[in-house]
């Protein structure tokens, strides 16, 4: 193999074993930055908390002005009609007054809405794909934890099947030697009773000489019939 082939083979392997070692942490990476995203997202959480609040204010303040310009634009025009000229200007004048506060009012108002509004859309946005991300980590270990239950099912099935070979293997040893020390008992047995005469014993019965052996049938009817006689 020329060098330039080694060093090829070195990297490629150098590489899947930086690639098995980042698959071994990639579900603990993800669920750490499943952390830190809900921990950002508790931030501006907090944070639209806090401008809806001044957004509250800044609409209490609103209202406060309108209110507040209704009623002594009533004034104005009540003075005017009793013929109340300087009151009438001077209530006219706090109307001018007031108004030019609620243009400021409300362009605080109008900011602290759109500010509410485009931070209400993107935390949404951002928490539908949090919760889409999660779902996906849970799918992933789901499928991992599967997948090694598997293997090792399999491992032990594998195992388990040459277990059972060799389980088998011995019984069938087992009853060779049953078999063996059966007709090795049986001999004994036989050897047994040669020894004790046993075996002549039989043969002396069977040809009659010795008494116990078994009778033909014609003795038998003789026998029979002589003891009918005697009586």
């Amino acid at each position: 193999m020329s060098l330039k082939k080694l060093w090829t083979a070195l990297r490629g392997a150098a590489n899947e074993g930086v690639e098995a070692v980042a698959d071994t942490q990639a579900i603990r990476i993800l669920d750490q930055e499943m952390r830190e995203a809900k921990q950002e997202l508790q931030a501006c959480d907090e944070s639209l908390t806090r401008i809806m609040a001044k957004r509250k204010l800044a609409q209490g303040k609103v209202d406060s002005l309108n209110a507040d310009i209704e009623t002594y634009t009533n004034h104005a025009i009540a003075a005017s009609e009793k013929g109340d000229d300087a009151l009438a200007l001077e209530c006219a004048d706090k109307v001018g007054e007031l108004e030019i506060t609620l243009e400021t009012e409300q362009s605080i108002l109008d900011s602290f809405l759109g500010s509410e509004k485009s931070l209400k859309a993107n935390i949404a946005k951002a928490k539908n794909n949090v919760r889409r991300m999660e779902q996906q980590i849970e799918q992933v270990k789901a499928t991992e934890s599967v997948q090694k239950a598997q293997v090792a099912v399999s491992t032990r099935h594998m195992g388990a099947n040459s277990k059972v070979k060799t389980a088998l293997s011995s019984l069938d040893r087992i009853k060779e030697k049953q078999q063996q020390r059966s007709a090795e008992l049986e001999v004994a047995e036989e050897l047994a009773n040669e020894e004790n005469g046993s075996d002549l014993d039989a043969k002396l019965k069977a040809a009659g000489i010795k008494s116990g052996a078994q009778k033909s049938g014609s003795d038998k009817l003789a026998q029979i019939l002589a003891a009918k006689k005697a009586q």
